[in-house]
């Protein structure tokens, strides 16, 4: 470019030569070699700029280079972060995901720890109540033990009694007046009523009297028995003579029986406490009264020994 404003120049100054004086040809070459000096410090400066020029257009490129070569790093990173954004946010639905099934979990343990709790608690309450059961099953095993050893000595103090009875009432016995019948702890003794008493009559007569004292010697020591005394007749009415003291059988057996009570306790020694007169009339025979000889059974005492409260005997067993 230039070179090109150089050769115009030239040519306008050969041109001028021809045509012009000497004086205005020197000062046209003076005017020339200023302007030729000019231009070169023009190209000069042309040269610097271009040279400054290109170097900032490389420093731009390379700037460019560098922008763009930051642009898809950051566009990378942009991409990466985006991946990692997605990737985090799933890793955070699925950790907010098990910690709710976590919860629900804690929650459904929570109740079966309740539920377990509940269990044990009325575990051990069936524990204490089977350990107080076994407790009381032990108290009763051991009452009841109590009960059957004064059961069995019960049973063997009436036994002795019944073969004392039977050694003083022998004669009695033998003759089939008095027969003695004990079932495990009852003892029953019974009289006809010749033996105590004479037809008809309530009062015990002297050779009944014998026969008491001999049962009354073996009762009155007796302690663990209630002692019955029972009246009985057969069904014969009372006569006329004696409807005055005598109504019916029912006074006249309740007479009997009140009246060998009387002589238990006033002259035999037996504990009034352990005592009852029952009459019974002719309501309980143990014979048919369509004969002399079932009537016969039928007017009899019964001597009923039979057991008091077991609780009560329970204290006087010894160990």
């Amino acid at each position: 470019m230039i070179a090109r404003i150089l050769g115009v120049i030239l040519v306008c100054g050969t041109m001028l030569v021809g045509c012009v004086t000497k004086g205005t040809h020197e000062a046209t070459l003076t005017d020339l070699d200023k302007a030729q000096k000019a231009l070169t410090k023009i190209a000069a400066e042309f040269d610097a700029y271009k040279e400054q020029a290109t170097g900032q257009i490389a420093e731009l490129e390379a700037d460019k280079t560098k922008l763009s070569n930051d642009l898809l790093s950051a566009q990378t990173v942009s991409a990466n972060t985006q991946g990692d954004l997605v990737r985090t946010t799933a890793n955070l639905n699925q950790a907010l995901a098990t910690q709710k099934k976590n919860e629900e979990d804690l929650r459904a343990l929570q109740a079966k720890a309740n539920d377990l709790e509940q269990r044990l608690q009325a575990e051990k309450a069936t524990v204490t109540r089977l350990q107080r059961g076994e407790e009381a099953l032990a108290a009763e095993k051991e009452r009841l033990e109590k009960e059957r050893a004064a059961k069995e000595a019960e049973i063997e103090r009436l036994t002795r009694t019944q073969q004392e009875l039977s050694k003083s009432l022998q004669a009695e016995i033998e003759r089939g007046d008095i027969t003695i019948k004990q079932v495990r702890d009852r003892l029953t003794i019974n009289m006809v009523e010749k033996v105590l008493f004479n037809s008809g009559q309530a009062q015990v007569k002297p050779a009944g009297l014998k026969v008491l004292t001999q049962v009354s010697d073996v009762l009155k020591n007796v302690t663990d028995k209630q002692i019955r005394i029972e009246g009985h007749t057969d069904n014969v009415p009372i006569g006329v003579k004696l409807r005055e003291k005598f109504p019916t059988n029912w006074e006249l057996s309740t007479g009997r029986a009140t009246n060998v009570v009387r002589f238990f306790i006033d002259r035999g020694g037996v504990n009034r406490e352990r005592l009852e007169a029952v009459g019974f009339a002719d309501t309980r025979p143990v014979a048919s009264n369509d004969t002399d000889e079932g009537r016969t059974d039928n007017r009899r005492i019964e001597i009923l020994l039979y057991p008091r409260d077991l609780s009560q005997v329970v204290g006087e067993v010894k160990p």
